[in-house]
Parts: structure tokens; C-alpha cells; sequence
């Protein structure tokens, strides 16, 4: 079983358990996501596909992650006087896929 969401200008594909990296959220870790934007879902046999997302369709999320560090980057050549520092994290969301409910 498996689904095909949309998020900001992304679509994932999903099923239970999954882990997946969202645009960033102002989220506390354990809270709860409702992803509404559902565009397909398939289970086995059974396909549904959305114009353009499936009426009473919904996935729950748990967010399990913030990105807390700052990634530093250092370039250096010896004896030149060449050094160049930057960092820089791109903030997101991970959250984990609990359940997909199609009415």
C-alpha cells in the first residue's frame, strides 16, 4: 500500500513507516500532520487516482526531526593566506508516516 502526496511543490511517494524530509514546519517534535493533498493511492489491486486529489483522502504524520546544526564548510591552502568559511543548513521537517485513509 502506497500513496502519492503533495507538499509545497513536491509530490512523495509513501507508505507506512516511511520517513520523509518536508519544507520546514514551525512544528514540535511528536506533534501530529494532517496531508490532505492526496494525488493517488494504490493497494494492491485497488488504484485511485485524484482530479486532481482524492475527495476524503488523508495521510497522519508525526514529525520526528528538526535540523539543530549548522553544516560548516573550510577551505584552506597552506602558506598562501586562502581561508574561506561559510555554513549554512537548509531548515526542514522530518516527519514519519503513521497512516493513509481513504474514504
Amino acid at each position: 500500500m502506497y500513496a502519492v502526496f503533495s507538499d509545497g511543490s513536491r509530490q512523495y511517494r509513501v507508505s507506512e513507516g516511511d520517513v520523509v524530509r518536508l519544507d520546514y514546519r514551525d512544528a514540535a517534535i511528536g506533534d501530529k500532520l494532517d496531508l490532505d493533498r492526496v494525488l493517488l493511492f494504490a493497494n494492491g489491486e485497488d488504484l485511485r487516482i485524484g482530479l486532481p486529489t482524492l475527495a476524503g483522502a488523508k495521510i497522519t504524520a508525526e514529525v520526528v526531526l528538526h535540523p539543530t546544526e549548522k553544516v560548516y564548510i573550510q577551505k584552506f591552502r597552506r602558506r598562501k593566506g586562502y581561508r574561506r568559511f561559510k555554513g549554512h543548513r537548509q531548515p526542514y521537517t522530518a516527519v514519519q508516516i503513521k497512516s493513509i485513509e481513504v474514504s
